[in-house]
């Protein structure tokens, strides 16, 4: 049996933020908010899977999302979030895990020590869930003024995850359906099962506002930092009728010679994302004297660039490749290039620019001797 799957409830429209796109697909230090809170589970070692639960519409929008990280397939959630997490359990009935994880899309902050905390509760209690203590005083409001001043001793503010032993939260929410209860730990309550707390953060707030968004910038800029580095390559012409570049093969009156399939591109991209994350450099990993790679297709290479940055907790911001020829020409090819590129990557493709230039006729490239490429990259990596 799995033991643990994260439920990130994601189909809400988050009519409060305003804008064109729900909150959950705003951009959050260059990734969408739904991207870092996917993140937080994918890297948790007590998370055996993900499954988000989006609107019918936004498909699209959650493909280039959750580009790239090892998530299950999205369901689509109802009218009101409590339908929606109630679709989702249902999704995950056909192989049950022991314990879910039922977390706010708008909450990118989640921790390890916030889930293990939850996880842990579950070992004592039929539902966990991390809440802070309120610390205002708080008013009751009638008419404009002051009605009342409430004691906040025994209060707190309730966030997710919450957790749950599944077949308790899948029968209580199917029990339920109908009713408009507020949270997940209510429906469970409504069982008679008793929910544990656990200690919450104030850092796991939920956006809802603009005004949160910018505080969510400035939460991680104070938890990670953005490295760029450059790669460069040059491969001589040789015999052939075609060169690589960026993954695409292109007719052409001679080709590249190297090592590999000599794409000069995806070489120089390899070296900045290596770069990046203090990796070394392509020939580090694979040496040319190893005939592994003799005649070895390039997409492996930027491909375990860029698991490496993922193994390390980061995610590439952008790429940026620049191809130095005469010939062949680039600029038809460009658009299937960048795709290709953010395919390997397994980024959107708003993050890979694909560019060309010549030397006017200068230089090596210039009297058409061979390509050059440069690349940089930019990577976010937490602290």
């Amino acid at each position: 049996m799995v033991e643990t799957v994260a439920l990130v409830v994601a189909a809400g429209r988050g009519r409060r933020f305003g804008g064109d796109l729900p909150k959950q697909y705003a951009l959050l230090g260059g990734a969408t908010v739904l991207r870092h809170t996917l993140m937080a589970f994918v890297n948790d070692a007590e998370v055996d899977g993900v499954r988000c639960v989006i609107h019918p519409d936004d498909r699209a929008l959650y493909d280039a999302a959750s580009a790239g990280l090892d998530v299950m397939e999205p369901v689509p959630g109802g009218a009101t979030r409590q339908e929606s997490v109630r679709l989702g359990l249902e999704s995950l009935k056909d192989t049950p895990p022991r314990h879910v994880l039922i977390h706010d899309a708008a909450r990118p902050f989640v921790d390890t020590s916030l889930i293990r905390g939850v996880l842990d509760a579950l070992g004592d209690h039929g539902g966990a869930l991390p809440a802070v203590a309120v610390a205002d005083t708080l008013k009751r409001g009638q008419d404009g003024h002051v009605a009342d001043t409430v004691t906040r001793e025994g209060l707190y503010r309730a966030q997710t995850p919450q957790g749950f032993r599944f077949a308790d939260i899948l029968k209580a929410h199917q029990t339920v359906k109908g009713q408009e209860l507020t949270d997940d730990a209510q429906v469970l309550e409504h069982t008679g099962l008793r929910v544990a707390l656990t200690p919450g953060s104030d850092d796991n707030f939920k956006i809802t506002t603009h005004e949160d968004l910018m505080r969510a910038e400035r939460l991680l800029a104070s938890q990670s930092e953005v490295r760029t580095a450059q790669g460069y390559d040059v491969h001589r012409f040789g015999d052939g009728t075609a060169v690589t570049l960026c993954g695409i093969e292109i007719a052409h009156d001679r080709g590249l010679e190297g090592h590999s399939d000599a794409d000069v591109a995806l070489h120089a991209l390899t070296d900045a994302l290596l770069g990046a994350v203090g990796a070394g450099d392509i020939g580090e990993h694979f040496p040319p004297t190893d005939n592994r790679w003799k005649g070895a297709s390039s997409d492996q290479f930027a491909q375990h660039a860029a698991a490496l940055i993922r193994a390390r907790g980061g995610e590439i911001v952008n790429v940026d490749v620049t191809i130095i020829c005469q010939s062949p020409k680039i600029g038809p090819h460009r658009t299937t290039m960048t795709a290709r590129v953010a395919e390997i990557l397994d980024i959107s493709q708003d993050r890979v620019s694909v560019k060309a230039t010549t030397t006017e006729g200068l230089g090596f490239t210039g009297r058409q001797e061979g390509i050059a490429a440069q690349a940089l990259a930019a990577v976010r990596l937490p602290f």
